[in-house]
């Protein structure tokens, strides 16, 4: 891999991590395009510990306060009822699908699960399950002539049930298409969460599990034709997108909709479809390029 393709896909990968179209899709897709060898599994992992900083620098406050109180519940019994110490607790346990899963699948994640037709498929299906979401929360929101105001769900009325379903959510995800936080995203507004509490424990969601698969990766980073230098570099550059990105997104969601994500992803994956059968793309396209 040159300095210039891990540029790229650096920038790639912080400009759409914590955006619900799936940062491993465009991976795959921006080295399809280019002709460029597939980053691989491997890369994609490391390179998330780059935007995972950023969360981590973003909710600082927040996770220093959860850190803080779960650390005291486990010797002062009065602490577990506090709030910031049981969401110490929703997050190792709604990490727990993707942990077990992701070993599971290791094999078909980093093979079978990268053909395009896969990814234009799962782009479609979840932008379009997105869409559903989203049209349920705004109609919560405003209401209606024969519909009133429904009041959703914060970050406090979450339990170990909600947990686990919003995990189950983000395993989706370790099939590239699905996005993260478009599944995490998805699933909280279904289950009648606000979207700012549903992003919210999405990024919170995604620290260990990000911060495990790219340690665990660590080992097969170098191999092949991904070398160490342009891994880290590309690790840097998505760590500095993805704080800003992040930084806008919060603030995006409060006021707006998901369509316009949702639109970007049906049409993408009806070019991806379109350039596949055509035989403009091979499904396999990149992995063995360059």
């Amino acid at each position: 891999m040159s300095w210039f393709e891990s540029f790229v896909l650096g920038l790639v990968q912080g400009l759409t991590e914590f955006l619900p179209i799936s940062s491993s899709a465009h991976l795959r897709l921006t080295a399809a395009f280019a002709g460029w060898e597939d980053p691989g599994a491997a890369f994609t992992a490391i390179t998330q510990i780059g935007t995972e900083a950023a969360v981590l620098i973003y909710f600082r406050k927040d996770i220093v306060r959860i850190v803080s109180a779960w650390f005291r519940s486990l010797t002062n019994r009065s602490m577990r009822g506090d709030h910031d110490a049981q969401m110490g607790w929703l997050v190792i346990v709604g990490s727990i699908p993707i942990g077990v899963l992701g070993v599971t699948f290791k094999d078909q994640i980093e093979g079978p699960f990268r053909d395009l037709r896969l990814i234009a498929t799962t782009l479609i299906v979840m932008g379009i399950v997105l869409g559903i979401a989203d049209r349920l929360a705004a109609r919560d929101e405003v209401g209606g002539k024969h519909r009133a105001i429904r009041e959703r769900k914060s970050l406090k009325d979450l339990g170990v049930k909600d947990g686990l379903i919003f995990g189950f959510c983000q395993a989706m995800a370790l099939i590239p298409g699905v996005s993260r936080s478009g599944a995490t995203i998805s699933g909280g507004l279904l289950m009648g969460y606000t979207r700012e509490a549903a992003a919210r424990y999405s990024f919170l969601l995604a620290i260990p599990a990000v911060l495990a698969s790219g340690v665990f990766e660590l080992k097969d980073a170098g191999e092949g034709h991904v070398s160490w230098g342009p891994t880290i570099f590309a690790t840097f550059i998505a760590f500095g997108v993805g704080y800003a990105v992040i930084a806008w997104f919060m603030k995006f969601i409060t006021t707006k909709s998901f369509m316009p994500f949702v639109i970007y992803r049906v049409l993408l994956g009806l070019v991806l479809f379109a350039l596949v059968a055509t035989g403009v793309l091979s499904p396999h396209a990149g992995e063995s390029a360059g």
